[in-house]
């Protein structure tokens, strides 16, 4: 399942994209994300799944083109830290930031 975090608005999609089907809670985006903004926990989006996921703190969702804007120009051609710690690939970010930092 796509569990999608953040917003549309007039500028752009700001949304950090989580593929729980990929995820596996190891909880590594956790640990690298600057922002805080990740946790592993329940899927709210699967009530039938036992493994906890990552998943964007609720306070964060709404947000996250500000706290997840740091990570993208100040790391030059690299993904942000969450993405490149995703061992299984089950995050990426909307395609707002790519255009607004050429990525």
């Amino acid at each position: 399942m796509i569990a999608n975090y953040g917003f549309k608005d007039g500028s752009g999609d700001w949304f950090l994209t989580i593929d729980t089907d990929k995820c596996d809670g190891c909880g590594q985006c956790v640990a690298v994300c600057p922002a805080n903004a990740l946790e592993v926990g329940e899927d709210e989006y699967d009530p039938f799944r036992e493994e906890p996921v990552a998943r964007v703190k609720h306070e964060e969702r709404k947000k996250l083109r500000y706290t997840c804007a740091p990570c993208h120009p100040g790391y030059g051609e690299e993904p942000p830290p969450c993405v490149a710690a995703c061992v299984p690939g089950a995050i990426s970010h909307s395609e707002g930031w790519r255009l607004l930092y050429g990525r």
